[in-house]
């Protein structure tokens, strides 16, 4: 097996991660043992909602895209006596004892020279390791021991918030399956591998691409039937929505006009719908409204590959993919909403964004950096814009290059009445220019107030933040 490169895992996940006999066991062991995917339990212990992560009731979070409760700060989960968390903790368990006893048979199995169990076959060995969402010592450790897999400690605190920041985790109980020797994403949406792949037969259920997993017929609300070849050579928007989630039908109501004005000038796209409805009945009446493709309804097993593609953790969600089925952006929705003309159509995404209503729901993402303008001074935004652009692009081509998320979003706010909401919200003084990071998952910001902000006065800021040399106050 391939030596992993020397603390690749442990920078992700510390040095060391705790058994359920509260014993250490070294993270870097874990692909010496023959461990292959680690998934990272995002879940709670404690009592409370089912949304964990994202800050939640900050500005912006009204127009959440999670049907679920509001997202809320790590610490707020579902019990283990019951709830989601604890629900899908039984479940997870059942397939961790099935998959993970296996694996370790056909490991001993290739050790004693079975040749029915081939080394390939013994690498396959699945670790969970639990990033609880508790803040109470006790009810963590009971938590911890009471399950069969690993956990990171308790006192690593903030390791836990930045790993919640770079998996963007919105929702618990949230599962996402990394590479134990590279740390890469395999997969976002563990919570329907354990559904739709209980024995593990695609193991390691790594990203397909999209032509492959769409494969097969599509529907027009007319009833006729297009093989998704038809696909081939466009643009395509896969649009995860429902008619019983209001946000949902606001949003196909604009997306409607805004496929059709596409259509009119000319460009090759097209959307497929991917539907979350509870039954046929209200996906043939919520497809009625739409002129685009749809999976059927009866190919659950499609429609649930598509959301574990593309980790799916909330609707209405739209993602834009180009001609070749690489993802333009995840923020189909925000897009359609700021550009009702669709004149950037197909929306590639800018390094830095100024702050509107529509878009406020992404500082619930992940750590923002924001900074605050005095739009009555006419370009004063456009300046901003530009003074951060070049820093922007910088830190999104280093992680693109290392095929990371980006640990930063990027942000220039005037002066109205949503920009109000957030400066009372996170208790910011009204000064302005104001440079900030906000993280609304971890309650905390950080500001830096001075009277002229330049290129490396922000620079400086944001890798300070990257390399946690900054000291945060909280929201």
């Amino acid at each position: 097996m391939a030596a992993s490169p020397p603390g690749l895992l442990a920078e992700l996940l510390g040095e060391a991660l705790v058994a359920p006999d509260g014993s250490p066991v070294p993270t870097a062991s874990l692909p010496a043992r023959g461990v292959a995917l680690v998934g990272l339990y995002f879940g709670s212990c404690g009592a409370g909602s089912s949304g964990a992560g994202g800050g939640g009731g900050g500005p912006g979070s009204g127009s959440s895209p999670s049907p679920s409760a509001p997202p809320s700060s790590p610490g707020s989960g579902v019990g283990v006596g019951g709830g989601p968390c604890a629900q899908f903790a039984a479940s997870l368990a059942a397939f961790y004892a099935r998959f993970h006893r296996g694996s370790r048979s056909e490991a001993e199995a290739a050790g004693a020279g079975d040749s029915g169990a081939t080394p390939e076959r013994a690498r396959r060995r699945l670790e969970i390791v639990f990033v609880s969402a508790e803040q109470d010592p006790q009810r963590w450790q009971e938590a911890a021991r009471a399950m069969p897999w690993l956990a990171l400690p308790f006192a690593d605190k903030r390791r836990k918030l930045k790993l919640w920041n770079k998996f963007r985790v919105s929702n618990i109980p949230s599962l996402i399956f990394i590479d134990a020797i590279t740390g890469k994403v395999v997969c976002r949406n563990g919570l329907l591998v354990i559904q739709d792949d209980p024995d593990g037969l695609e193991f390691p259920w790594g990203p397909q691409p999209f032509n492959e997993v769409v494969a097969g017929p599509l529907l027009r609300n007319n009833g006729q039937s297009q093989d998704s070849a038809v696909l081939e050579g466009s643009h395509v928007g896969v649009y995860f929505s429902a008619h019983w989630c209001p946000p949902c039908r606001s949003l196909t109501r604009v997306l409607v006009e805004s496929y059709r004005k596409i259509k009119e000038a000319g460009q090759k796209f097209e959307i497929v719908f991917v539907s979350a409805d509870r039954s046929e009945e209200s996906f043939k009446q919520y497809f009625s409204e739409m002129p685009w493709l749809a999976v059927p309804y009866a190919d659950e097993t499609r429609r649930s590959r598509l959301n574990r593609l593309y980790g799916i953790q909330g609707i209405p969600t739209l993602i834009i993919l180009d001609a070749k089925g690489e993802i333009i952006t995840r923020q189909g929705r925000v897009e359609v909403l700021n550009d009702i003309e669709c004149r950037e159509f197909p929306w590639h995404p800018k390094p830095v964004l100024e702050l509107t209503e529509s878009n406020a729901v992404q500082l619930n993402e992940g750590p923002c950096l924001v900074l605050f303008v005095d739009s009555d001074d006419d370009g004063e935004s456009e300046a901003a814009k530009q003074l951060i652009q070049p820093i922007a692009e910088k830190i999104i081509a280093k992680y693109k290059a290392k095929d990371e998320e980006v640990p930063l979003l990027f942000f220039v706010a005037g002066e109205d009445d949503m920009t109000d909401s957030l400066r009372d919200y996170t208790n910011l003084p009204e000064a302005a220019p104001l440079l900030t990071i906000l993280d609304m998952s971890a309650r905390a910001k950080y500001v830096m107030d001075v009277e002229e902000i330049t290129p490396d006065i922000v620079e400086a800021f944001v890798n300070d933040f990257l390399v946690d040399k900054l000291k945060p106050e909280p929201i």
